[in-house]
């Protein structure tokens, strides 16, 4: 069943961002700053600024960008100029690309940022504001997408967020789907919606409490009030906090690490916490999902791993291939 939104007038207030967008040697690709030009300014002839290049199919161009490294998919928000504000085109897109991400056996982790210098800054309210009387929502979740497009989805593989400038709204949202979170040191994190009356409908009073407790979300989602890096590091919402240009860099060596580890394992470990948090009905039940669906790694991947560490792999916690 579809629900149709009544108008809503709002303005969002958000300030023009420029992104630029240079050809690049190689042929059939541009390269995508991931530095906006007010940051390039302000830096000065003597600073140096981090970035990740981004490389994209002149075909692939437009609201979301993708680019595969390895084993990792990179996955940008692609809007700039409304501070990657998602509209119905770009949510559709963020759909594709993660389910394409999750259904790719090829592919092992994703990391999910936003292009020239802000993750999200939630759902576009100027286009709500002028297409609400066509705008129509799924409201049964296990049948569709929700406003931001995949927030209602429960991936089988990691996925890594890379937070800077503004992660606000249903931008928080987009990041609480991620299983880990990057986050500059001048970024900001909050509830924004509170302003607007407009709910939180993509998971953020559902992830939210799960991840930093009920007291501490509650203190967020009433207020509304802006989180920066360093609260956020203490809440848990921010898993590690790095300098500005660099979330994307960190969480792609991260998302790398990740890679490098038998997924076999990984992913049921990982499948079986989020099934204790959200879907078991007792500690017995989420003790039996843990050994049964663990059990068949143990065949499949410990026993390989066990003759490794007794010829000398990985002894005194070292890691040969990571550095987690």
């Amino acid at each position: 069943m579809a629900l149709t939104l009544g108008r809503l007038s709002v303005n969002n207030g958000f300030r023009r961002s420029v992104h630029h967008i240079t050809l690049n040697s190689v042929k059939g690709q541009r390269f995508y700053s991931t530095i906006s030009k007010e940051e390039r300014k302000s830096a000065g002839p003597g600073k140096v600024l981090s970035e990740v290049p981004v490389f994209v199919n002149r075909g692939a161009s437009g609201t979301v960008i993708s680019e595969r490294r390895g084993t990792v998919m990179l996955i940008g928000i692609n809007r700039p100029e409304a501070r990657n504000a998602v509209n119905q085109e770009t949510a559709q897109r963020l759909t594709e690309e993660l389910s394409a991400f999750d259904q790719d056996n090829s592919l092992n982790v994703a990391v999910l940022y936003g292009v020239g210098g802000n993750f999200c800054a939630g759902f576009d309210l100027k286009e709500l504001a002028h297409t609400s009387d066509s705008f129509k929502l799924e409201q049964d979740v296990s049948r569709g997408p929700g406003p931001m497009g995949p927030s209602r989805m429960r991936l089988s593989k990691p996925l890594i967020a890379a937070v800077s400038g503004y992660s606000v709204a249903g931008g928080l949202e987009l990041a609480l789907l991620a299983d880990l979170r990057v986050v500059e040191e001048s970024s900001i994190m909050g509830v924004f919606c509170r302003r607007f009356g407009v709910p939180l409908i993509d998971g953020g009073t559902v992830r939210l409490p799960q991840l930093i407790g009920l007291s501490r979300a509650l203190d967020l989602i009433l207020t509304g009030r802006p989180v920066k890096a360093q609260e956020a590091l203490t809440f848990g919402l921010a898993n590690r906090v790095v300098p500005d240009g660099q979330a994307l860099q960190v969480a792609l060596e991260l998302a790398e690490q990740v890679s490098a580890f038998p997924q076999l394992c990984l992913r049921a470990d990982r499948n079986s916490a989020y099934h204790a948090v959200f879907d078991s009905t007792s500690f017995t039940q989420a003790m039996q999902y843990e050994f049964d669906h663990g059990l068949p790694v143990v065949v499949a991947e410990a026993v390989t791993g066990a003759t490794k560490f007794s010829l000398g792999a990985g002894r005194g916690g070292t890691f040969s291939k990571s550095k987690l």
